[in-house]
């Protein structure tokens, strides 16, 4: 398999999914600005969305969108253990959590929050919705370490999504539970030869 990525983009939760489960797989760098990968290739040849992530599978084929390539990287333990067991409970609150990430969190700081051109009223209502999200993250990480109690790809992408926070210089100090939570995600060895690799630790 092949990653395409771009560094702290939402690809990088597919990364850390990847490295998790211990898969063999390349990466090959993005520049989205420039709509080239690292090799020189005109990214616009090999996803015409022209977003990431994208991976390309063994049989050459090419797939799209955070949420399901991370529980298509979870299927392929055996074990099942980022996501949980075809129709467990721990599976559907996991999917559940892609879900609201991918719509309540995801698509609120992208586009909005990214362009300079976001009207100022735009702005400040992602940020009050986010505000909102953050506290109900933070009443629910008072309690227990992770989104599902254990580790999931759910939190790989709310990992990578909520860290944002620090490229759009949005502090998160007053939600302490969630600050921890973040911490403690990054802390994972996945995560670090993730960041690592795309450029974003040393």
């Amino acid at each position: 398999m092949k990653l395409y990525y771009a560094p702290g983009a939402c690809s990088l939760a597919v990364h850390i999914a990847l490295r998790e489960i211990g898969a063999d797989f390349e990466t090959l760098a993005v520049d989205l600005a420039k709509q080239t990968t690292a090799d020189g290739t005109d990214f616009r040849t090999v996803s015409p969305r022209g977003y990431v992530p994208l991976l390309q599978l063994d049989d050459g084929t090419h797939r799209t969108e955070a949420a399901p390539l991370l529980q298509y990287v979870a299927d392929l333990d055996p074990s099942q253990a980022l996501i949980g067991l075809h129709g467990t409970d721990r599976r559907l609150a996991v999917i559940e959590w892609l879900g609201f990430i991918a719509t309540e969190l995801h698509k609120m700081f992208s586009p909005w929050l990214w362009h300079k051109d976001t009207a100022d009223s735009t702005r400040q209502f992602v940020k009050d919705k986010l505000h909102s999200r953050f506290e109900e993250l933070d009443g629910l990480l008072a309690n227990q370490d992770y989104l599902t109690g254990a580790f999931s790809v759910a939190d790989a992408y709310a990992f990578t999504i909520i860290n944002w926070v620090n490229f759009l210089a949005l502090p998160i100090s007053r939600y302490s539970n969630l600050g921890s939570y973040v911490r403690r995600v990054a802390e994972r060895p996945s995560v670090q030869e993730a960041m690592r690799t795309e450029g974003l630790i040393k």
